[in-house]
């Protein structure tokens, strides 16, 4: 009969501190890497702070007068290294605060310390920004923030610029430098993980283990420097590389230095897209991709690493209709081959079993329609599907990485042009999300083994989102 072997992160920590020595690091490191990914939210930003140096509403920059999905005109001010201003002296901080309140279909088997297992009101995160231009050709985008929910205090998203403009015979060519913490953080299109739908969530609410590895694992424990060029507003291209700091430099940022683990060498970046008027909107279209060597665990007994190689397709068109509402579509499509080699060393030595290479799909589109800025719509449907692997995914029925659904959500910015009786700095989104599952991690009835169905992680999240 064959043995298999489940790579449920809380069970190998169990498992690694019943062994010793190099297998004790291995099991650690294994444990890390299986769970890379699900503990990973989209982070939201919106920073008045940019609002008071163009002397712009809030509106001007961002869809449904908070951030963060941006319009023509904020994509142009951060592809220009933040710097643009309205000439007056203005403060570049800001602050943000979200809370919310979350109920899930079933209650949750295992809560998250200090909290109940459904009905939770949760302040989820409060975050501190530096955001500016430093003269013609700096600025940055530097974001700290306390997660309410693992109460503790991190780095959040670092894009700091450096640009330029020069004239290639008849071409005008914006060139520009990033140095930033998470790939995607950088882009301009709400396409791309850092930045896309929904936005704004809780670290509360259940999501599927496996996502591929631009989705988020390397947020905050890399460093990377892209350079792009942007020629005539329409076409861009961006290569660049990142690399993991050093585990007690990042732990002093409040960053896990063991998930995922550390890149051998560098890991490179790469992204082009092309964006033209259509009608009376703009259409996006692009291509990005990653290739990383990652210790799991930052362990290198096995002497071998785990290569993740993403490649993904993306496209968005958003247009202000003739009465003033605004209608966006976003999708992307991302393809990850995975070459688990150190985390199958480790699973061969628990069990003396190999795992085969691995493949993901992470296919997402959402579609929102804003009312003047005030009050929006927004769905999006995702699907993840994989490769069936019994010993990497051995702690669902099926074997497989596959989750499905739709998140829909309904809010309300009422002074995204500036007209807050509290200031023109202040601004508030009040919303409803809910998300339905028709897949989770692998299944839709019974996908764990132990009676639990996709329907029981369905949530509601209604929350409140502060910015000053």
């Amino acid at each position: 009969m064959t043995q298999t072997v489940s790579l449920d992160r809380t069970d190998l920590v169990k498992l690694s501190a019943r062994l010793s020595g190099p297998l004790a690091r291995l099991a650690a490191g294994l444990a890390l890497v299986v769970g890379m990914i699900g503990i990973a939210a989209t982070p939201a930003a919106a920073v008045p702070a940019f609002a008071a140096q163009t002397g712009q509403p809030c509106q001007t920059c961002h869809v449904g007068g908070l951030g963060p999905q941006l319009t023509p005109f904020g994509r142009d001010f951060k592809l220009h290294g933040y710097t643009m201003r309205s000439g007056s002296v203005s403060m570049p901080f800001s602050a943000m605060a979200i809370a919310s309140y979350l109920k899930t279909q079933k209650p949750a088997a295992d809560p998250a310390a200090d909290y109940s297992a459904n009905n939770n009101t949760a302040l989820d995160q409060v975050s501190l920004f530096f955001a500016g231009g430093l003269g013609q050709h700096l600025g940055a985008f530097v974001q700290t923030t306390y997660d309410g929910i693992a109460k503790a205090w991190t780095w959040d998203n670092v894009d700091i610029r450096t640009t330029t403009t020069v004239q290639i015979m008849e071409d005008e060519v914006l060139l520009g430098a990033s140095l930033n913490n998470s790939p995607t953080v950088q882009d301009v299109w709400n396409t791309l993980p850092a930045w896309g739908f929904p936005y704004t969530s809780s670290g509360l609410a259940p999501s599927p283990t496996a996502s591929p590895m631009l989705a988020g694992s390397l947020a905050q424990t890399s460093l990377g420097v892209t350079g792009y060029a942007w020629i005539n507003s329409t076409y861009y291209a961006e290569f660049g590389a990142y690399g993991s700091p050093g585990a007690h430099d990042l732990s002093h940022l409040g960053a896990d230095p063991f998930a995922p683990g550390d890149i051998k060498g560098l890991a490179p970046y790469g992204r082009v897209a092309v964006q033209n008027h259509i009608g009376s909107g703009t259409l996006e279209v692009g291509a990005f991709g990653m290739t990383a060597d990652i210790h799991p665990g930052r362990d290198r007994l096995t002497g071998q690493t785990d290569r993740f190689t993403d490649l993904g397709f993306d496209a968005a068109y958003q247009t202000v209709l003739e009465n003033g509402d605004t209608l966006t579509a976003n999708g992307k499509y991302l393809h990850e081959r995975q070459s688990l080699d150190a985390t199958c060393a480790l699973a061969a030595a628990l069990s003396g079993e190999s795992c085969a290479r691995n493949s993901l799909n992470d296919l997402r589109a959402d579609v929102s329609y804003y009312w003047h800025n005030k009050i929006g719509a927004s769905v999006q449907a995702f699907k993840t599907t994989g490769t069936a692997n019994d010993t990497v995914y051995a702690d669902n029925r099926t074997g497989k990485p596959d989750s499905s659904g739709v998140t829909f959500q309904i809010d309300a910015t009422p002074w995204g042009d500036g007209s807050s009786p509290l200031g023109a700095r202040f601004n508030t989104r009040v919303g409803v999300q809910y998300t339905a599952y028709q897949t989770f991690n692998g299944g839709g009835h019974n996908y764990n083994n132990a009676g639990a169905n996709a329907s029981d992680n369905n949530t509601l999240r209604v929350f409140t989102w502060i910015a000053y």
